[in-house]
């Protein structure tokens, strides 16, 4: 079955294990010990949603959703990311058996991986492609760092199940959080959703301003080529900017982002996938988002205790405040979720 290796290490983050270890120390030390009053890791906190970028852009982001991260009764952790290397259409399952990562290699939970291959729902990844993704392998020094502090003893590590989730509709989403929903409610089981936020830039084609009242999408046009699309956006710009006559690109970016945040944050799968259609917010991680949601919401029907199976964001950040349109940016928000 083999070994995946660890593709990214030496460019999107440090390949030596030792300062590997110091620079995500650094990145966890930056965080406070609590969070919403409570004492970091957030107990049952068995979600997160993390950013997946060189670790120089999000590694700090990233951060807040993994000392938030509770795995102290995790015998299995499941990573959802998105396929940047090539196109899906739903969800496919790695062929390895190991994750190669430069503190060792994590294990792949052939038994769950098998079941779920039964279903018959799940396609393959194609190997080189899973190589090449990044992803699902942006987490894995994270995962083993906190693993480290949680168990201590490498033997001890729960195996891991990656997943990459591709393109798929409000139902299609649906049907895999009820696929995987029986998975969410066990109390031994973790989850790593992978995503950035809003790619602003010519380089990614969403490019939204503020011009003439509204928010448009300069390169979106819907097939008017002397009009940029106007956007469903409409904030207070009084709070959301410095001058609310003329707000700045990176003040409409983090409005769009907060737009998909809040959404996120209702628990409501259909709101998110609304959001995002309408803004059409380049959130690359939005399906694995829309089918953890839609997990949670079968989850939180069943169980129905207050204040569970939310979302929380903790952290928002972008890798430049964009003020010209020849610029681009990436945004990164961190997130918990109690189960």
């Amino acid at each position: 079955m083999g070994t995946r290796e660890a593709s990214h290490a030496g460019s999107w983050y440090e390949g030596d294990d030792e300062e590997l270890s110091r620079q995500l120390d650094e990145f966890l030390d930056r965080v406070p010990e609590s969070l919403d009053g409570n004492t970091l890791p957030i107990p049952g906190a068995r979600v997160i949603i993390a950013p997946h970028a060189g670790y120089s852009y999000s590694g700090p982001c990233a951060a807040w959703a993994y000392k938030s991260f509770d795995l102290s009764s995790a015998k299995r952790v499941f990573v959802l990311g998105p396929s940047h290397t090539y196109y899906l259409r739903g969800c496919a399952l790695t062929t390895f058996e190991k994750y190669e990562t430069p503190f060792g290699d994590l294990i792949v939970d052939k038994a769950t991986t098998n079941e779920l291959k039964k279903t018959g729902r799940f396609s393959d990844m194609p190997r080189g492609s899973d190589v090449d993704e990044h992803s699902l392998e942006m987490h894995l020094p994270y995962l083993w760092k906190r693993l480290e502090q949680t168990f201590g003893d490498p033997s001890k590590y729960p195996p891991i199940i990656p997943i990459l989730v591709g393109n798929a509709s409000e139902e299609e989403e649906k049907g895999w959080g009820e696929l995987l929903s029986k998975y969410l409610k066990d109390p031994e089981t973790a989850w790593i959703i992978s995503s950035d936020f809003c790619h602003w830039g010519t380089r990614f084609s969403y490019r939204p301003v503020f011009h003439e009242g509204a928010v448009r999408d300069m390169d979106n046009s819907r097939g008017q080529a002397s009009k940029s699309a106007v956007l469903p956006v409409s904030p207070d710009w009084s709070t959301a900017a410095k001058d609310p006559a003329s707000p700045e690109i990176h003040e409409v970016i983090k409005v769009l982002d907060q737009m998909a945040m809040d959404a996120v944050e209702s628990g409501s799968h259909s709101e998110f996938y609304k959001v995002v259609r309408e803004t059409r917010n380049t959130v690359c991680g939005r399906h694995p988002i829309g089918v953890i949601m839609a997990a949670l919401e079968v989850v939180a029907k069943d169980r129905s205790e207050e204040g569970k199976g939310k979302p929380k964001f903790v952290q928002y950040q972008r890798s430049n405040l964009v003020k010209k349109t020849y610029d681009f940016s990436v945004s990164y928000a961190s997130a918990y979720v109690v189960v």
